[in-house]
């Protein structure tokens, strides 16, 4: 159709399939009633709009530079009412209309999932002031703002829990079906809904940088994308259009018979490659969000099933992206929970990312904080004050020695990445913090899945030390890894490994940006990673979880299957219709019933895709 709204879109194509059905069930009625002779016109009229429409369409395409396959359409049409077969004519007229709906029909079920995404985006919020709630536009809520979350509401912004506790269906971003229970100061993504009690939600970003803004972005860019494998079908058009004409042709000069040639066009209307190839694919595209995996179009998709090599970056997207306790070596007589109060209630007057590793692990444990007094922190190295009337230190090894007036702060070995942060109480040694930036849970799974797939190469690109690159890399058994890069040195290794194949790459801050637009197939880690890598990348992972990619490249490469089958099945079914019609077995009447049978039957084949076996079975 023309470039118009979706909505006009199937009001014109439900239309164009009333026009002929009724011309046509009219035309009957007069043949019932014995006034036969009015039944040409009635069906003739009835083809018109039909006719009309498809070469308005037709002139559109041509200007653009587009010759489509519905030139065989209008030249079915066109012939029958010249060589006096109007019921051919409207017969072709309801079934390419009722193909043209039955497509439209196919992609709005293929594309509900990203249909759903975008129409439950919040328009307004409920936010605190002075003298109570109000209800505002959600482009007026600013970091920092209390709001207000009720029962069944999609959370406007990224945020947090600002007390007790939130039930949190994650469903729609992640595919997740149990809901969540956040605690206090947990982060809660924009487009969750909120499945238990009212909770108070304070907002980290403005609605425009929030979680759910971005998905819906990258939704309407998927929604113009087009797959090359669907352009296939305005590379060929006049290949295939220049078969068509010749079949008929040599049918019409072996039997002189002008209508066994129109028979011929009447099967070759509409080829299912155009009918099948986009339907398959967006619902591919329409499954993988569903699963957590937003594609920007079916070029991604079809991309994503050809993927040979991966560069994936180390620090938030093989690791969690951010210190976390993994040990406590008391040296004292304090117990591990109370060592970590300590360091935490210190640690809560101080901006440094470890300081809130261990503010976070403190909340988590449940434990009680109480407010540090007379603090003085040293930039880099550590901070010093008063907690529940002890002097406490937390910092780095050399920083809580140079202080101590007893006693022996005796260090650990650690394992690579590791983090260690020394505290002392009162003068005297306490022990030892371990933290580290783990490995995700599902890492070896994913990759192992990605090779299944079909990747056959997977390449670790970090900016950290070598030695923690490497240690991570033999957890996971990548093929090779490169460490201390900036960059423009991982847009250098992409740029390399394409030259073995199409290339992904994985990454998730602002430094993956040149190279996420580098590669092949650019996939950023988390729909809330940084907006560069998101902006900059083909497919964004809704959720922080490494195996919803290997599901995607399985959806990915059975939905590219079933429309290839689909072509190929179709294309063949379509010729042997045009080869019998040729020989003068069918009649145009009954060539387009055949070839709306096949369009029919590639069609319910191309929504295959939507469903199967789950994804990576």
């Amino acid at each position: 159709m023309i470039s118009l709204p979706r909505r006009w879109v199937t009001t014109i194509r439900s239309l164009l399939v009333l026009i002929p059905a009724l011309g046509l069930a009219a035309g009957f009625l007069l043949v019932a009633s014995g006034r036969g002779g009015g039944a040409g016109t009635v069906w003739a009229l009835a083809t018109v709009p039909v006719v009309a429409t498809l070469l308005v369409q037709i002139v559109v395409s041509l200007r653009r530079g587009d010759t489509g396959l519905d030139i065989v359409a209008a030249l079915s049409m066109g012939g029958a009412l010249l060589l006096g077969e109007p019921l051919a004519a409207v017969v072709v007229a309801l079934m390419y209309a009722g193909g043209q709906y039955l497509e439209t029909f196919a992609e709005r079920r293929a594309t509900r999932e990203m249909a759903a995404l975008v129409a439950r985006a919040p328009r307004s919020a409920l936010r605190y002031a002075q003298d109570g709630l109000s209800e505002v536009p959600i482009e007026a809520v600013k970091p920092g703002d209390r709001l207000l979350v009720r029962k069944g509401e999609v959370v406007p912004v990224d945020g947090r829990v600002a007390d007790g506790i939130a039930l949190i269906d994650l469903s729609a971003l992640t595919g997740e079906s149990l809901p969540v229970t956040l605690a206090p100061h947990a982060e809660i993504p924009s487009g969750a809904l909120n499945a238990g009690a009212p909770f108070d939600l304070l907002a980290d970003r403005p609605a425009s940088e929030s979680t759910y803004a971005g998905i819906v972005r990258l939704v309407e860019a998927a929604r113009e994308a087009k797959a090359p494998i669907g352009r296939l079908a305005d590379r060929y058009a006049l290949v295939f259009l220049a078969v068509v004409l010749v079949i008929a042709g040599g049918a019409y000069a072996a039997s002189g018979d002008p209508v066994r040639a129109l028979a011929v066009l009447v099967t070759a209307t509409p080829c299912p490659l155009i009918l099948a190839v986009p339907v398959a694919l967006i619902a591919g595209v329409s499954r993988a969000a569903r699963r957590g995996v937003l594609v920007k179009g079916a070029g991604v998709l079809e991309a994503l099933a050809g993927i040979r090599c991966a560069v994936v970056d180390k620090t938030g997207t093989l690791t969690q992206g951010q210190a976390s306790l993994v040990a406590i070596e008391p040296m004292g007589d304090l117990p591990e929970a109370e060592l970590l109060r300590l360091a935490a209630s210190l640690d809560q007057a101080s901006q440094h990312v470890v300081a809130a590793s261990l503010v976070h692990a403190a909340q988590a444990r449940g434990l009680t904080l109480s407010m540090p007094r007379n603090v003085e922190e040293t930039p880099g190295e550590g901070v010093e004050g008063d907690v529940a009337g002890r002097r406490v230190r937390v910092g780095g090894i050399d920083y809580v020695r140079s202080a101590l007036r007893g006693g022996v702060l005796h260090d650990v070995p650690r394992s690579p990445g590791t983090l260690r942060v020394a505290i002392a109480v009162d003068g005297l040694p306490a022990g030892l913090l371990l933290l580290a930036d783990e490995l995700r849970a599902e890492a070896a799974g994913a990759l192992a899945s990605w090779r299944r797939s079909g990747v056959e190469r997977i390449v670790l690109a970090s900016g950290d030390r070598r030695d923690v690159a490497e240690h991570i890399g033999a957890a996971l058994g990548v093929d090779e890894v490169r460490a201390g890069l900036r960059p423009e040195d991982k847009v250098a290794i992409v740029e390399e490994e394409r030259r073995r194949g199409p290339v992904m790459m994985l990454g998730d801050g602002v430094n993956d940006a040149p190279a996420l637009a580098a590669a092949t197939l650019g996939v950023a880690m988390g729909a809330r990673g940084a907006a560069a890598s998101s902006e900059a990348a083909d497919a964004v992972l809704m959720t922080d979880r490494l195996d919803r990619l290997g599901e995607a490249m399985a959806i990915a490469r059975r939905s590219l299957g079933i429309a290839r089958q689909s072509v190929i099945v179709g294309i063949g079914l379509s010729f042997l219709a045009m080869a019998i019609a040729a020989a003068g077995w069918l009649s145009p009447v009954q060539g387009a019933l055949v070839q709306e049978a096949i369009d029919v039957a590639v069609i319910l084949n191309a929504l295959r895709a939507l469903g199967g076996p789950p994804p990576g079975a």
